[in-house]
């Protein structure tokens, strides 16, 4: 197990993504950002899959064919967009549908993309990795986000990818979470 590992790479992360939340002007959500990786459900697992390249829930599923640990990290965190999956009542495949989130948990999802490209790619990060990313899994998954969300995480990854993390964040405090208060 490395427990200490794997501490060090969610703080890091949770601190990256409360820096974020903070240059926007989220700061409960800078606050609160992930805490669950902390409970044992998913420290564990953590701290038993740990690679440093990679998220151990991946190592997990690989082994299992599932991941306990994000089961329970996507039902308690509304910044991931799975969160927001419900049955539906039209007829469309897999009898699921996304529901649209709230502004304020997009913008939570493009920080956290932000510093998990950051924690795994370390120095090759640049500002076009979140949405590099982010393009290798919509592949995959083209339904399990609402129209509405979509267009507002790929307005926001594509802007970071063209003009930078700073010109990105300033936009998004201005712009976004000022129009919300």
């Amino acid at each position: 197990m490395k427990a200490w590992q794997h501490f060090k790479t969610i703080t890091y992360h949770k601190l990256l993504v409360m820096e974020g939340c903070f240059k926007v002007g989220l700061y409960k959500q800078g606050l609160l950002h992930d805490l669950s990786k902390y409970t044992p459900t998913e420290f564990i697992v953590g701290a038993k899959y740990y690679q440093g390249t990679r998220s151990p829930n991946n190592a997990e599923r690989e082994d299992k064919g599932y991941s306990a640990a994000w089961l329970h990290h996507k039902g308690r965190n509304k910044h991931h967009y799975e969160y927001w999956m419900d049955y539906s009542m039209k007829e469309i495949p897999g009898g699921m549908a996304p529901a649209k989130m709230p502004v304020r948990y997009v913008i939570e999802m493009f920080i956290d993309r932000i510093a998990a490209s950051k924690v795994y790619q370390k120095e090759a990060y640049t500002d076009r990795s979140p949405l590099e990313y982010y393009m290798l899994g919509i592949e995959k998954a083209p339904l399990f986000l609402h129209p509405v969300t979509k267009k507002q995480l790929e307005i926001l990854l594509n802007m970071l990818a063209r003009y930078g993390e700073e010109a990105t964040f300033t936009y998004i405090r201005k712009c976004i979470v000022k129009r919300k208060k």
